[in-house]
């Protein structure tokens, strides 16, 4: 009998839910059947969008442009008053922007809503609630913005006006690391989903676990936020500080549920003495709403912790908007240095005021020493700052030297900026500094264009990420360049058999390839692991002659997937590692992957998702010490560390 009520429950939530666009075909409509009514829209003025959604993956979006409208036209006039709901995102900051809704009951229409001043940029974050009339018969969406814009619409609702009840109370766990040095680290999410929107629910208090947490003398505080229904994890404004009652911790504050989806995220804040091995763990034991009477979730924690990682970088950190583009080794001596764009105006790629940090550890990534400036061109702002960055790094085996190598736009010098010819004023530059006592001090950078560019070449610029020793004791980093009329970018190698002194280059393995890594293969070939700008997948290919020739992997565009994006790989012993978003769309779900017959396989049983958020899905690799491989990898702006004991990643 409860299974039944549950079951109808649901059913009639999922009635009220009307329209998420998932099921609808993607692209423009002049026509389209939903499950609320008939979509109507002029050509160019709708589209049903495919990557980027409040929940799911699609969405409803009016494309930039003066009055473009889309009409929903009901099947039959409403019988009594509802509500009409949807989240709404508006598309750009820039002006002109105007939305608003209007409503035909009979034969006229008449605006029910103005939203020019109220719907906010970014993550669906408005949510838009407007009563229809008895007998309305169509609503109208119609909004102007700038070109290459526009405005989305998701989970689109129409419902009666009756009391709010709950359905559905259960917790949601998604991959998120803790990370020392960062204040919101959501380990476990509340679900509550309601139906009505009358006399709303309030949530008072939530009794809360940390059983499995390993560390539990490193917590610092514990915190829930309450995001309404914004699904993304970690998002929202505190509802509370929770405090240690007996052997739980109580949170109390006030939230106001929204009709629909409801979402609280329990965050833990970890010291620095947190062990990197360790685990964090919560369980949401009982929800207590305003009037008094509480609720306990279906499930009140799902399987699974989360991994205590390192927040090498901050967005903020001594005063940069933003850190990307990461590169890391383990250097003879067993420390980890990391490098990597310090971009202190934004967050935009090169040109612009960038500069190469790094930073070191010396105990396999649990701390993490003040960041260096090792490359810095200028600062000049007639020359967009003298920007360099997009590192790669390299130990030499033999000596110990540590080689850092980056790209130097001096003005408007960089991917598109850059041309044929060879000097700063005309083609982005080679720049390399070296380390001779464990990254503790760098030498001035020395150019490389002219080694190893062709002067018709557009631009060239190194892998990024980390570079190897192979077996003979030559050094190598991964390579691109861009060449012919249509500036046709091609994926390639940099090499040294002098150690360090003299570079040579290789030819291109495929048109449209970009950003890749090298590894070299047990019979002692080079592997190179290519981002594909034709999306879906990566191109792999393997040289026996340092470039000169490449010959397609059997694995090529169709054993690694990606949503063309900079990935890591290296070998460790007998083994290959690599790490990138496991997705073709969106980069998010980073995963790390494990092949034990160089790269032919990457058995499923040896993917282990370590972050499923969304970010910008750079990722690098490094031994730590003898049974730990790390990695850094990329948040939006931030760069975060973690390690995996190597029998973990393959059981």
């Amino acid at each position: 009998m409860k299974n039944l009520l549950w079951i109808i429950l649901v059913m009639a939530w999922l009635r009220a839910a009307g329209e998420g666009f998932e099921k609808l075909p993607l692209g423009g409509f002049e026509k389209v059947e939903s499950e609320l009514g008939t979509l109507v829209a002029k050509k160019g003025h709708g589209v049903i969008h495919g990557s980027h959604a409040k929940e799911g993956r699609q969405s409803l979006r009016l494309l930039g442009g003066r009055k473009r409208e889309v009409e929903l036209l009901f099947e039959e006039p409403l019988e009594e008053k509802k509500i009409l709901s949807f989240w709404s995102e508006r598309w750009t900051s820039r002006e002109p922007f105007s939305f608003e809704i209007e409503a035909r009951a009979g034969d006229g229409w008449g605006e029910i809503y103005r939203g020019d001043k109220v719907v906010r940029v970014g993550g669906f974050l408005t949510l838009v609630e407007v009563p229809l009339a008895e007998g309305t018969v169509a609503v109208r969406f119609r909004s102007t913005t700038p070109g290459a814009s526009g405005i989305m619409i998701d989970d689109l609702q129409l419902e009666e006006l009756k009391p709010m009840g709950v359905i559905k109370v259960t917790t949601i766990q998604p991959v998120v690391p803790v990370l020392i040095r960062k204040e919101i680290n959501p380990v476990v999410g509340l679900h509550v989903m309601t139906e009505g929107r009358t006399e709303a629910k309030e949530v008072a208090k939530l009794r809360i676990d940390l059983k499995g947490t390993t560390e539990i003398d490193a917590v610092k505080s514990v915190k829930v936020l309450f995001s309404a229904g914004q699904a993304k994890a970690g998002a929202g404004k505190v509802f509370g500080v929770a405090k240690k009652d007996g052997d739980g911790w109580l949170c109390e504050g006030n939230a106001r549920l929204v009709p629909g989806h409801n979402y609280f995220w329990v965050s833990v804040e970890m010291d620095e003495s947190a062990d990197l091995d360790g685990r964090v763990d919560a369980q949401v034991l009982s929800v207590e709403w305003r009037d008094g009477t509480s609720q306990k979730p279906e499930v009140i924690s799902p399987e699974g912790s989360q991994r205590i990682g390192y927040a090498i970088r901050l967005q903020g950190d001594d005063g940069a908007k933003a850190y990307r583009i990461p590169g890391m080794v383990e250097t003879n001596e067993g420390s980890l240095i990391a490098v990597y764009d310090v971009r202190w105006r934004g967050g935009g790629d090169l040109p612009g005021d960038i500069d190469v940090g790094m930073s070191r550890s010396t105990d396999g990534g649990q701390s993490w020493e003040k960041m260096k400036i090792i490359m810095d061109m200028g600062d000049d702002p007639k020359w967009r700052y003298d920007g360099v960055g997009d590192p790669a790094v390299l130990v030499d085996r033999r000596t110990g030297r540590t080689w850092v190598v980056a790209t130097w736009s001096h003005g408007n010098r960089s991917w598109n900026g850059s041309g044929p010819g060879m000097t700063p004023e005309e083609t982005g530059q080679l720049m390399m500094s070296y380390s001779d006592d464990d990254g503790v001090s760098w030498s001035e950078p020395r150019n490389l264009t002219r080694q190893l560019k062709k002067p018709e070449w557009h631009f060239l610029l190194q892998g990024p990420g980390a570079g190897i020793t192979t077996k003979d004791g030559t050094l190598v980093f991964a390579a691109q360049f861009q060449a012919g009329p249509k500036r046709t970018p091609y994926s390639s190698i940099m090499f040294s058999r002098d150690r360090g002194e003299t570079w040579e280059m290789g030819t291109g393995i495929k048109s449209n390839t970009t950003e890749a890594q090298v590894v070299e293969l047990k019979d002692g070939s080079l592997m190179l692991n290519c981002r594909d700008n034709r999306g879906g997948a990566r191109t792999v290919g393997v040289t026996r002659d340092l470039g000169k020739t490449w010959e397609l992997h059997p694995t090529d565009r169709k054993g690694l997937r990606e949503p063309v994006c900079m990935a890591g790989l290296i070998r460790i012993g007998e083994r290959l590692y690599f790490s990138n978003p496991d997705t073709t769309r969106g980069r998010y779900n980073t995963t790390i992957k494990v092949s034990e017959d160089d790269g032919m396989t990457w058995p499923e049983k040896w993917h282990i998702l370590y972050d499923a958020r969304l970010g910008n899905g750079y990722s690098t690799l490094a031994p730590v010490g003898e049974d730990r491989i790390g990695v850094l990898y990329e948040g939006v702006t931030e760069l975060y560390f973690i390690r995996f004991p190597l029998d973990e990643l393959s059981r």
